[in-house]
């Protein structure tokens, strides 16, 4: 169900979505500057992916060059409601071990949904990924960063425009990955 090689189908997500459809327009600068480190995570348990996510926390604590760290969750999580949960149980891990305000990870899965969205909504689309990720971003960089961006409180809505303006056949090529999952029709065009 998820593609063979996760680096690289979560490097040509970066490529052609992120960065291709400006989803995320802090996002190519550290991209060229090879600021993106993409770590995968063979783990199912929970405790043990938390131990991957410590693990690279000290990592950018100590290698201030790495803007930012995508872990990949290979094994486990693949029901997006408990993938959901489990985000809950990292933001109460980050201010249990004093990372609050240090970083902070956002969440990208395969089978996204908004709370206030249908499953098949192309809002959704802005944070599917080929895989459950956790992406560890630096909270003092991310706000020098929005503090420097005119229209940040509109990105979310802008890039759901981006997408709602993609054919059938853009969102196919771009999103294959979901194909397998049933998100998108191959047939429809």
């Amino acid at each position: 169900m998820y593609p063979e090689d996760p680096q690289a189908a979560v490097m040509q997500w970066l490529q052609e979505v992120v960065i291709g459809l400006n989803l995320c327009p802090f996002a190519r600068k550290p991209f060229l500057a090879n600021a993106v480190r993409i770590v995968t995570v063979p783990h199912e348990q929970s405790a043990a992916i938390l131990n991957s996510l410590q693990q690279e926390l000290e990592y950018l604590s100590a290698n201030t060059e790495i803007e930012t760290t995508i872990l990949v969750l290979t094994s486990a999580l693949d029901d997006f409601l408990l993938y959901n949960d489990f985000i809950h149980d990292v933001e109460d891990w980050l201010w249990q071990n004093n990372y609050e305000g240090i970083y902070q990870v956002a969440s990208f899965h395969p089978d996204y949904c908004f709370a206030d969205a249908t499953a098949d909504a192309v809002s959704n689309f802005t944070n599917r990924a080929p895989f459950p990720l956790l992406h560890i971003l630096r909270e003092e960089q991310l706000e020098n960063l929005l503090a420097r961006y005119d229209d940040a409180d509109d990105i979310p809505q802008n890039n759901i425009r981006k997408l709602e303006q993609l054919s059938a056949a853009q969102l196919r090529t771009l999103f294959a990955y979901l194909i397998p999952r049933g998100h998108l029709d191959p047939e429809k065009s």
